[in-house]
């Protein structure tokens, strides 16, 4: 069997089915949950989301922030304010129902009743011009008829990288990990954010548009910096960084940034995937009609925003969860070692369902993007776990998801980490509401819906790496940033 068709049969198999994941909206409410009115309001205009905005990013933070108004509405379900807000996003609404647990949340996901066009970060859009003046899948609705082709082509990408997804995994990993060996020997202790971040770069750029790095030398040094510069400048209005209060507020919050502080950059990024990635405009061409420009921004933002910017944020805190916890590493190194064979293969990573596990319980806790957003399609009844409320046509929902993925009403314990939370038949039902990926992880990503088309290409990486780190160390010690001892296996 081809690597590549054994590859997408991994794929199917990773996740247990799941009959629906569609929640019961066009039923009548169960007579046993009262309805209820939407608790909550937007406050005075201007002023009430000037005042949520300052809460959410300064006085409390988004946790803090949606904990603290649940507890005052004793709902999941209530209205208010999310950032970017007044004075200079004049054409931003930021009203929101918020949906705080997993029955509610998983609305988001039902595409009769709800839509995503241009909502991808709530109301607030960053300028086309970040993308070619084109809108990406990312921000098209299901409805809409480009959808399907660039859905399509997104998956189509992801087949056909299945052929060299797993030795460019671990030619970068190797190059990654032999940097940091050298640096904790030479002095001391080795960041591994830096490396990893080249080696995804690397890894993606190779493995998506089958464009090698090392073609270009400037795109080889500097490549994933003018990603993250691209994915900053779009994404600071919403994000909360931490840094010396009310400069934050002030100079990140306050506006949209503009397109020609990173033009150059994305232009060289445009450039290269042109030059070095022919064949892959060419299959977009004849399979999916796609003409040179769609494909290219359309794929750089495939590879920059979901696999470049997820994984930058998802796989340190894997990392930083096992180098931190010799307990855990002990553990998974006897299932590594036990199913691994001479080499890591696809098939050796399926017998191991404690990595998998641990692989699922750091997203269902730090999954890579805390919002999600959705608008009603139509009118419709939302259930929470214990009241039903009337959503009118047009009203944006939001869900802020390291919140819900705590729900106690699913998960036992939910703001501990527990390595074994997924493992056996009843770990395998609570896949059913790990929602990281804009979807139940047991849905399958299609052109009719808005799921993360590489779901299960990310949970099979993010195990491939934990087996890899296991297989290649007997001890591994550090924290969030950097890796301060290494014990290397004896082979």
């Amino acid at each position: 069997m081809a690597m590549g068709t054994m590859m997408n049969c991994r794929m199917m198999s990773i996740s247990p089915g799941m009959p629906s994941s569609s929640p019961p909206t066009q039923s009548p409410a169960p007579a046993s949950l009262p309805l209820r009115t939407i608790p909550g309001s937007y406050g005075w205009p201007l002023l009430g989301p000037i005042s949520d905005r300052l809460d959410y990013f300064w006085f409390q933070g988004p946790d803090t922030f949606f904990k603290k108004r649940i507890d005052k509405y004793k709902s999941t379900v209530f209205r208010t304010n999310v950032p970017p807000t007044f004075p200079f996003f004049a054409g931003v609404n930021p009203n929101v129902v918020a949906v705080l647990d997993t029955k509610s949340f998983a609305y988001l996901f039902d595409m009769d009743i709800v839509e995503k066009k241009n909502i991808l970060v709530g109301e607030f859009m960053p300028s086309v011009k970040f993308t070619g003046n084109i809108r990406t899948c990312a921000y098209l609705d299901t409805s809409e008829p480009q959808h399907t082709q660039l859905k399509n082509f997104a998956m189509g990408v992801l087949k056909r990288s299945s052929k060299v997804w797993l030795s460019e995994l671990v030619a970068s990993l190797d190059t990654m990990w032999d940097t940091i060996d050298t640096d904790v020997s030479q002095k001391g202790s080795g960041s591994y954010l830096l490396p990893l971040q080249q080696a995804l770069f690397r890894f993606l750029m190779k493995s998506l548009a089958g464009a090698d790095p090392s073609n270009s030398p400037e795109i080889a040094e500097g490549g994933y910096a003018m990603l993250d510069k691209w994915l900053a400048l779009q994404l600071l209005p919403t994000i909360k960084i931490g840094i010396l209060q009310p400069l934050e507020e002030i100079f990140l919050h306050s506006f949209a940034y503009p397109f020609f502080l990173v033009s150059g950059d994305y232009n060289k990024l445009y450039q290269f995937i042109k030059n070095e990635a022919k064949e892959l405009l060419r299959y977009a061409e004849t399979e999916f009609g796609l003409n040179q420009e769609e494909t290219i921004h359309n794929l750089l933002f495939i590879l920059g925003f979901n696999a470049f910017g997820g994984f930058s944020i998802f796989l340190p805190g894997l990392i930083s969860r096992i180098v931190s916890d010799t307990a855990l590493q002990e553990k998974l190194r006897d299932e590594v070692r036990q199913n691994a064979g001479p080499s890591l293969s696809f098939e050796s990573v399926m017998k191991m369902p404690l990595v998998q596990s641990v692989v699922y319980e750091t997203l269902r806790l730090s999954p890579p993007v805390p919002l999600q957003f959705a608008r009603a399609r139509k009118d419709f009844q939302l259930s929470s776990h214990d009241s039903v409320f009337d959503i009118k046509k047009g009203e944006l929902l939001c869900g802020y998801q390291p919140l819900v993925m705590r729900d106690a009403e699913v998960f036992d314990d939910p703001e501990s980490f527990r390595a074994d939370r997924f493992m056996g038949e009843e770990g395998r039902e609570l896949l059913n509401y790990l929602y990281w990926s804009n979807g139940p992880q047991t849905g399958s990503p299609s052109e009719s819906n808005k799921q993360c088309a590489a779901k299960d290409y990310v949970t099979l990486t993010g195990s491939m790496m934990v087996a890899y780190l296991l297989k290649r160390y007997d001890s591994i010690t550090g924290d969030s940033a950097s890796i301060t001892a290494v014990e290397k296996a004896v082979k």
